[in-house]
This record gives structure tokens, sequence and C-alpha cells, in this order.
């Protein structure tokens, strides 16, 4: 591991654990097991080393989230990908910790949650531009794909990351379950009548 590495891990451990305000440059090259010299010879400062951990957190949500994923089946199929790898993320405890550290720092310092929209708001407009397509084309009726889009993504959030963030245990439910109830509550709202299959009209109660 290469010291730039090593810093932003160190970075990673302390921001979490204290807050980004409260950990000093001196700190952090203690920390990484680096000369203060060689921490400044890779990194201007704190907010240098807070975009580079963005930077991993934008390869996690790539990776997540890969480009093409809106075309990897039908609306079903593509919204079971999705809500899957959101419930993916909400697993990964560096993922977690980052987001709750952007709640706690971002009153003090505005541009973190500024540089966080930045990596995060992406992803979101992606969504809203399926629920966009798929709507005309007539699988889905979402008058507003913005609010739709926040709607699915809500879903999951109550149960998986909001919990977490709030230092409590998650509802006792598994994240296959999650996503298939998340998946078959927002078609029941958004699927066109014309594109509700007689098996789904089954399952719910409807003739």
């Amino acid at each position: 591991m290469g010291s730039r590495d090593a810093i932003v891990d160190a970075a990673e451990r302390l921001f979490l654990e204290r807050g980004f305000g409260a950990v000093s440059m001196d700190e952090l090259a203690e920390a990484a097991g680096v000369a203060r010299r060689t921490l400044y010879n890779q990194f201007a400062g704190k907010e240098e080393i807070f975009r580079e951990m963005l930077t991993r957190v934008s390869r996690q949500l790539e990776d997540a989230l890969p480009p093409g994923i809106e075309t990897q089946g039908n609306v079903d199929q593509v919204l079971r990908l999705v809500a899957n790898a959101i419930l993916g993320l909400h697993r990964n405890r560096e993922y977690l910790g980052f987001l709750r550290m952007v709640v706690a720092d971002s009153r003090q310092f505005p541009w973190i949650a500024e540089a966080f929209a930045a990596v995060m708001d992406p992803q979101t407009e992606r969504m809203v531009r399926y629920l966009a397509h798929v709507t005309s084309l007539g699988l889905l009726n979402c008058s507003n794909p913005l609010l739709a889009a926040h709607q699915f993504m809500g879903i999951l959030n109550e149960f998986s990351l909001w919990p977490w963030m709030m230092g409590r245990e998650g509802l006792p439910i598994s994240h296959d379950e999650l996503a298939e109830e998340a998946v078959t509550m927002f078609l029941q709202r958004y699927r066109t009548a014309r594109n509700k299959s007689p098996a789904r009209k089954r399952r719910t109660g409807k003739r």
C-alpha cells in the first residue's frame, strides 16, 4: 500500500470516529505512519483528503450501479437490480460510516454536503431519466419521475439506511424480501393498467 492510500485509510478511520473538524493533519500523519512532509507532499490539506475519500465512494456507486444497468431486462428486472444494488451499499459499513460523517459535519462545513451531492445526484438523475423513459414507452405512468424515483429509494432507505444512521437496529426483514416488496409496491402504483399481467392481478386480488 502506498503512502497516499495509507493516509486516506487513516482519514477514513479518524474522520468517522471523531468528525472531520476534530482531526488535525499531524494526527493523520501519525495514524498513517508517515512523516508530516510526506503527508503534505500528497495532500494540501484535509479537504483534499476528504475529496479523495469521496472518489472512493464514487467508485463504490459505479460498481453497484454500473453503466447500462437500465438495459438489463424489463422494468421489473431493472428495478430489482437497482433495489438490490442500493441494499448492497447499505451492507457496506464503510459507505454507511461515510454517510454518517457527511450528515454530522455538513452543518459546520457546508462544502462537504455540496461535494457529496455532486457524487450522489447523478445517480438519482439516472433513475429519474429511466422512469421518464419507460413512462414515454407506456410501460409506467410516472407523471413526476423525480417524485417516483425518491419514493422508490425512500422505501429502501427507510428500512436499511436510516435505522443504522440513527444508531438503531434495522427491522428483521431480509434484503431479498425488502427489494421484492419495494418493487411490487412501486409497480402497483405506477405500472400502466395495460401492462399489469393476469398473474399479478390474481396475486393482488384484482379481477
